[in-house]
């Protein structure tokens, strides 16, 4: 059986934004155990230039929720980027996994032609679906997973490889 365009993202997504609400949970158990304001982790960034925890929960919701609106040829939902606490980045995956789940495989078909036109702040940039896909949206989607990931690794959350990867898909 052949691989398709909707089997390398969405699945994909919500394993990914699955693995990455767990890793949230340990954070928030972690600041409370350390007796640390749980808003001292949220405002992390690895460096001054980098945004902090929530932005790159946002930024890998809506990597998953544009690819798979954009390859379906669905508008692409906006969710307002107003979390600031661990509950609510929780409520953005929730709400990211919730959408995602509502996309159908045959939405994709074609997909992999479809041009994809996305408006960055340096200029527009065009793709083909495929390119789009491999090349933008997964390496962009997992960017800012691992971003997260290693946020609160570095302020001491006890998490480990297993943790980002979750259990193995069946």
């Amino acid at each position: 059986m052949a691989l398709s365009m909707y089997d390398v993202s969405v699945p994909v997504f919500i394993r990914a934004l699955t693995n990455l609400s767990a890793i949230l949970e340990k954070g928030a158990a972690h600041a409370k155990a350390q007796g640390m304001d749980a808003a001292e982790l949220i405002q992390t960034r690895l460096i001054a230039d980098m945004d902090p925890l929530p932005a790159q929960v946002q930024r890998a919701s809506d990597a998953a929720k544009g690819c798979a609106a954009r390859l379906a040829g669905l508008e692409t939902p906006s969710f307002p980027d107003t979390e600031a606490t661990f509950p609510e980045l929780q409520e953005r995956i929730a709400k990211t996994i919730g959408y995602l789940k509502t996309i159908r495989p045959e939405q994709f078909e074609g997909s992999e032609t479809r041009t994809v036109e996305l408006k960055l702040r340096h200029g527009p940039i065009t793709f083909d679906g495929k390119n789009y896909l491999l090349g933008f949206a997964l390496p962009n989607f997992y960017f800012h997973v691992t971003t997260a990931y290693d946020i609160l690794r570095h302020k001491g959350v006890q998490i480990g490889k297993m943790d980002f990867l979750g259990a193995p898909p069946r």
